[in-house]
């Protein structure tokens, strides 16, 4: 869980500062939350393989 909050803290922290420096996002927020999704999905996949082939 404290992962997930570390996360979120920097994902905020850098949020803001891109807002005060008024900096574009390096990438469109729909493909970066694709992309995003495409890593976990792909990392669950990876765990449910491992526990299958146990």
């Amino acid at each position: 869980m404290k992962a997930y909050l570390v996360s979120l803290g920097v994902g905020l922290l850098v949020g803001v500062i891109y807002g005060l420096l008024r900096v574009k996002s390096p990438a469109p927020p729909t493909v970066a939350l694709i992309g995003l999704f495409g890593m976990l999905g792909g990392e669950q996949l990876i765990a449910l393989l491992r526990h299958l082939l146990r």
